[in-house]
């Protein structure tokens, strides 16, 4: 048998290729390993026990990627997610191509079978790494312990730099037990370009040469840098902006320049807002985010502000590219850029305040099942300026996006690429683990929290102070209301549901069912103070959603 301690104790100091990778970890600065091991993992598995990094096991490998992710998310470091091949890479996919799509940094890690020598024909065996090449950045079977510090430092590197996304790394079990005196690569910090001055030249005319300019901001401005050159920018020009539903908390969305959110597709009053406009400033969108718009050249110009150039799509081409690390090109283009006579933000004005008196519509309704925008109000008034919303899949997404204001960057956490159902609570569970002083709230639909309703435990095991708001509807609500838009007759959306309270206690949680408009608040606030994983089960009355997004908005709302 393998003696890990005598290898340890070596005058070379050599390691086992599953005792280095863990070093490289450590390395790479990494605190959590998110998973579910199998057999193929444990020379790994023993190597973490032996290790500084805290190992949190779930009860799915999806909900173990979407926590990396997030972790990814919220740090900018690289989240670490592990499974054994076989149905547990299978069931990694989902959550990889969340990060993929959502540009946030994963390495995931995979057991294999012995790639040599193996006693179990193809017992379990995929082509993993094939199936991981579409949905990542890097995917790569490590050959042999000596290639183990480079691989990983790359996989890392990758996985961080712009656009950020998914790696992902097999470990086979007879290479995981070869001995190496390799050394971990220590990592090495890379500067972003800056733009190019000649760039910042031609848009700081085009912003000063029109009448209507605005700012839309996009997922990839969510960096600390960004926040403070955006700031700076928009206190010395005063331009209004908006945000698509990712790039929400970039800025206070208190501020007077805040015009609203991208939540609908069209026919809102921030659409008007676009249209209007005769030069906006596209700071790091993507169409890989569901497109507020069309963005496409024609009596206006579109400026592209981001660390790679412009992926010409059907529903986005760029004018005037920046290219280069967005806070430097903010930078630079607020040292070049004084105020025009000639800009009027008067009608954004106009708009702003037509979009706020609708949403204050039914903010306080009395009325139950609950309507969502008074759901909105009412986390707005708990949670404090650094609480953080971390969302699921549902219409009280498209609510949250339109209605609440965010004022802390990464304080709604928010999936628009690959929009996955199942997202929120594993979501919310990463960030407390990021925050655990910052209160943390997952809202989550009945749909979304039935997929992933097995991390509850994980939540109790991890000791977290977590609300899981449950949104309740009795179906699959989005696709109801557009089923209904269509003028379909309803099918195959509505489902029976488990008593949630009942289930809650039954994971040793505390839960709670409101019944009235007027207990949401109380036991919201409750469950805060108190501390512990709590569900509060609440009905909300979908009906709202044809009221306003349907009938309401396609009035002449452009017109002041």
């Amino acid at each position: 048998m393998l003696n890990l301690n005598n290898l340890m104790s070596s005058s070379k100091q050599q390691r086992t290729a599953a005792q280095l990778l863990v070093k490289a970890l450590e390395t790479e600065g990494v605190e959590y390993v998110f998973g579910l091991p199998g057999e193929e993992n444990l020379l790994l598995l023993e190597a973490l026990r032996q290790s500084k990094i805290k190992f949190v096991l779930t009860r799915h490998e999806q909900a173990a990627a979407i926590m990396a992710a997030t972790y990814g998310r919220l740090t900018g470091q690289p989240g670490v997610v592990l499974s054994t091949l076989g149905p547990g890479a299978t069931n990694l996919v989902t959550g990889i191509a969340y990060a993929q799509l959502g540009g946030m940094p994963l390495v995931a890690i995979t057991g294999q079978k012995a790639v040599r020598t193996s006693q179990q024909g193809r017992f379990q065996i995929l082509d993993v790494v094939r199936m991981m090449e579409p949905i990542t950045k890097l995917a790569a079977t490590i050959p042999g312990a000596n290639r183990v510090a480079s691989m990983v430092r790359e996989a890392f590197k990758v996985a961080a730099s712009e656009r950020p996304g998914a790696t992902h790394l097999e470990l086979p079990e007879d290479i995981a037990q070869e001995v190496t005196e390799q050394q971990p690569f220590t990592p090495v910090k890379v500067r972003r370009p800056g733009p190019d001055p000649k760039a910042i030249i031609q848009a700081v005319a085009a912003i000063t040469a029109s009448r209507y300019p605005l700012i839309l901001i996009g997922a990839g401005a969510n960096r600390k840098r960004v926040h403070k050159q955006l700031s700076n920018f928009i206190n010395k020009t005063g331009i209004p902006f908006v945000t698509t539903q990712m790039g929400k908390g970039v800025l206070d969305e208190t501020d007077e320049c805040y015009l609203g959110n991208t939540a609908l597709s069209a026919n809102d009053y921030i659409h008007c807002a676009l249209a209007k406009s005769d030069c906006l400033m596209v700071l790091g969108h993507e169409t890989v985010e569901k497109p507020p718009l069309v963005m496409i050249a024609g009596d206006k110009q579109i400026i592209h502000i981001n660390f790679s150039p412009a992926d010409v799509d059907y529903v986005y081409a760029p004018t005037i590219e920046v290219v280069g690390d967005i806070a430097h090109s903010l930078w630079a283009l607020t040292e070049a850029i004084t105020k025009s006579a000639r800009w009027d933000f008067s009608y954004f004005k106009k708009l702003s305040s037509k979009l706020k008196k609708q949403i204050a519509e039914r903010a306080d309704s009395n009325s139950w099942p609950l309507k969502p925008q008074r759901l909105v109000s009412d986390l707005r008034r708990v949670l404090p300026h650094d609480g953080i919303l971390s969302l699921d899949n549902g219409m009280y997404k498209i609510w949250i996006a339109r209605n609440y204001p965010a004022i802390e960057p990464n304080t709604v956490l928010l999936d628009n690429a690959l929009a996955t159902m199942g997202a929120g609570l594993p979501s919310a569970i990463a960030a407390k683990l990021v925050n655990p002083d910052k209160p943390v709230v997952a809202v989550v639909g009945d749909g979304g929290l039935m997929m992933s309703v097995q991390e509850l435990i994980t939540a109790k095991q991890l000791g977290l102070d977590l609300v899981v708001l449950l949104v309740r509807d009795n179906g699959f609500g989005m696709i109801r209301w557009k089923q209904q838009q269509m003028g379909f007759p309803p099918f195959a959306l509505d489902f029976a549901n488990p008593d949630f309270v009942q289930l809650a206690q039954s994971f040793n949680l505390s839960g709670a069912r409101i019944n009235t408009a007027a207990e949401f608040k109380p036991v919201l606030e409750q469950a805060l103070r108190q501390g512990g994983v709590h569900l509060i089960d609440c009905l909300v009355d979908y009906s709202e959603n044809e009221k306003v997004f349907g009938r309401e908005l396609k009035e002449k709302m452009c017109e002041l």
